[in-house]
């Protein structure tokens, strides 16, 4: 089958039921597999979406509409540091959330 798309969205966990549902509701399918990674080592879920090429853009407006960009506060990973030797803050405030997302092509799809 061809014009098929696979979209991959890596979001926070905070936002995944929320994007799930979105997709849900406007009948797209996906498959949630749980992930980890990033700056803060924080939870995530990559989020497997696939669908014709047209419905793309719909796919993406549900993530935008799902996963926001948010600040939180983060205390600094350092197990190295000596002190005296670096300043790091106590805590520091970071951008955390949205979604990382990728768009491939798929060659073959195969429902069995």
């Amino acid at each position: 089958m061809s014009g098929m798309k696979l979209v991959i969205a890596i979001v926070q966990d905070e936002d995944v039921d929320d994007l799930l549902n979105g997709l849900r509701a406007r009948h797209f399918g996906a498959t949630k597999i749980g992930s980890s990674g990033g700056f803060l080592r924080s939870g995530n879920s990559t989020v497997l979406i696939g669908v014709v090429a047209a419905q793309v853009d719909a796919v993406l407006t549900v993530i935008r509409e799902t996963c926001h960009r948010r600040t939180q506060l983060a205390l600094p990973y350092s197990p190295a540091l000596e002190p005296g030797l670096l300043y790091v803050p106590d805590r520091f405030e970071v951008e955390v959330g949205g979604a990382i997302v990728f768009v491939q092509s798929v060659d073959r799809f195969e429902r069995l």
